[in-house]
């Protein structure tokens, strides 16, 4: 269940990563109402957060580079390259700001979902 609520919750990421705050913060809760338990959905809401969020940053530069290609030829695909190489030291903030809203609301999505006991 873990392995599920973590891609669901990648996927409403990539999705709503352009909202900024609620975005992450409303991947992570849906990842952590899936994944159930506070403990469960902290580490959904990160993995899934993390996950989204270098998946978004990285269509978004490789999106960049492919029409400033098409439309200003080789300068534009020098640009193009030069703005990826810039976004590619971003991953790394954008991998911390998905990554601790995603927790935050994976922390919510737990708690309003506690675990059952078997």
């Amino acid at each position: 269940m873990l392995l599920l609520a973590v891609i669901i919750g990648a996927v409403v990421m990539a999705i709503l990563s352009s909202i900024p705050i609620l975005g992450p913060l409303i991947a992570g809760f849906v990842a952590g109402l899936i994944a159930g338990g506070i403990g469960r959905g902290l580490l959904a809401g990160f993995l899934s957060g993390t996950i989204g969020g270098i998946i978004a940053v990285i269509v978004f530069a490789g999106v960049g580079g492919i029409f400033g290609g098409f439309l200003a030829g080789p300068t534009g695909a020098t640009v193009g390259g030069l703005s990826g190489a810039l976004l590619g030291g971003g991953i790394l903030l954008s991998m911390l700001y998905f990554g601790f809203l995603g927790l935050v609301g994976g922390a919510f999505g737990g708690l309003l979902r506690p675990r059952r006991r078997r």
